[in-house]
């Protein structure tokens, strides 16, 4: 069984590549005492914050990977 992380645990996620398309909640995230489901365009930005919750997320690339 797979844990589920509690959403809008934290204020602040650091999320890769892997994580994109990044949506608040993210996918293994408990959802039932959540907002809706928004997608953020980190990709662009490089930092987004959820309108509905607050939670900023990071994205942290790997060396020598292009910046979008």
């Amino acid at each position: 069984m797979t844990r589920e992380i509690p959403a809008n645990a934290e204020n602040r996620y650091q999320v890769t590549d892997a994580d994109l398309p990044l949506s608040c909640p993210m996918p293994g995230m408990s959802k039932w005492n959540s907002h809706p489901r928004v997608f953020l365009p980190i990709a662009e930005t490089g930092e987004e914050k959820c309108p509905y919750c607050g939670a900023v997320f990071i994205l942290v690339r790997e060396a020598g990977d292009a910046a979008a």
